[in-house]
């Protein structure tokens, strides 16, 4: 299991898991996407487990920081691209579990939400079905195939090429995802340096329930383990259920940072997208503001059939335990800024 560390620092191994890496590992993993955000976390909680690793990436040069997560030799990264099936399928050769954890906010260039969430999820499963392993499905809560977001449809197509493709797999539909590398937390604080003032997008009502990374490593190692029911749908989620306002004012208070937050209409706020699209990593995308435009949480059917972090004996870690160990960056004087109550 991920320790819910509040820093980038590694804790050292007990003396059970040096005598787990130390021991013959036979039983291979491969992880599709493994050295992102969520896949470095992944590949940590299954190299302590005693799994060889398999990390099935476009850029296995680019991987590196993944190597010292293990013993040495097991963690490998090798080349493969969802849109070459032959690739997906190499990777996927003797593996006992295949992970699918592929996923983009953003489209550009050939990496589409269509070529991403549904044609390469689809090719992850049939490389599964293929050498008889195993699938674990990592997509995201709001899918829906008749969403007005091609991120939310995409996402419910690829969870429907996998179960087409292998009934048993385990998915896993995370809510915002936080931790020290996360794309939400970092990205508004960064913006806070600069901006005097943050957008509310569609007045900052849309709730969320952020979910920490470690503890969805830990919900896709339980899958690993055989501990999550297969063919099940699990939602994750935190212990707390926020506003994007919220969310805000919990960032800037963090970082000990006074900006406005200024309520932005959907319409505007689309409008505004349609420019910053035109970067090569926009702040905000059209899609996203859709996305904006429902809710992020558990739902009420996943916890009363058990299908969360909890019902897989996972107890959820809080904000304020994780993002002091890593917001401290954006504060004027960093570590050294002394915090008033």
């Amino acid at each position: 299991m991920v320790d819910a560390a509040t820093s980038d620092e590694m804790p050292l191994p007990d003396e059970a898991e040096l005598e787990a890496r130390s021991a013959p590992m036979e039983r291979l993993v491969t992880v599709y996407g493994g050295s992102g955000f969520i896949g470095r976390h992944v590949v940590r909680s299954l190299a302590r487990m005693g799994w060889r690793v398999r990390v099935a990436v476009r850029r296995p040069d680019l991987a590196g920081h993944l190597q010292p997560l293990g013993a040495v030799g097991q963690i490998n990264p090798v080349q493969a691209n969802l849109r070459y099936p032959a690739s997906v399928l190499r990777a996927a050769e003797g593996a006992e579990v295949v992970i699918n954890l592929v996923g983009v906010l953003h489209e550009g260039g050939r990496q589409s939400f269509e070529a991403v969430h549904n044609f390469g999820a689809k090719q992850v499963a049939l490389a599964a079905r293929e050498v008889g392993a195993r699938l674990i499905h990592v997509s995201a809560i709001g899918a829906d195939p008749n969403s007005a977001s091609s991120y939310a449809r995409t996402k419910a197509a690829g969870e429907s090429a996998a179960r087409e493709a292998v009934p048993e797999a385990v998915i896993f539909r995370p809510s915002i995802v936080f931790g020290p590398e996360d794309n939400f937390f970092n990205r508004f604080a960064a913006m806070s340096r600069l901006a005097p003032a943050l957008p509310l997008i569609g007045g900052g009502t849309t709730r969320f329930q952020p979910v920490f990374v470690g503890d969805v490593a830990s919900a896709v190692a339980k899958a690993v383990d055989e501990i999550a029911k297969p063919g099940t749908v699990y939602e994750l989620g935190g212990p707390e259920i926020l506003t994007f306002k919220q969310l805000m004012e919990i960032m800037l208070k963090e970082i000990d940072r006074k900006r406005l937050l200024v309520p932005l209409p959907f319409a505007i706020a689309s409008l505004q997208a349609r420019l910053l699209e035109l970067l090569p990593n926009p702040l905000l995308t059209r899609d996203q503001v859709k996305l904006l435009a429902h809710d992020n949480v558990v739902s009420a059917q996943a916890i009363a059939e058990g299908r969360t972090l909890e019902g897989l004996g996972i107890h959820p870690t809080a904000l304020g335990a994780v993002l002091p160990g890593y917001l401290w960056r954006y504060r004027k004087a960093g570590q050294f800024t002394r915090l008033v109550a």
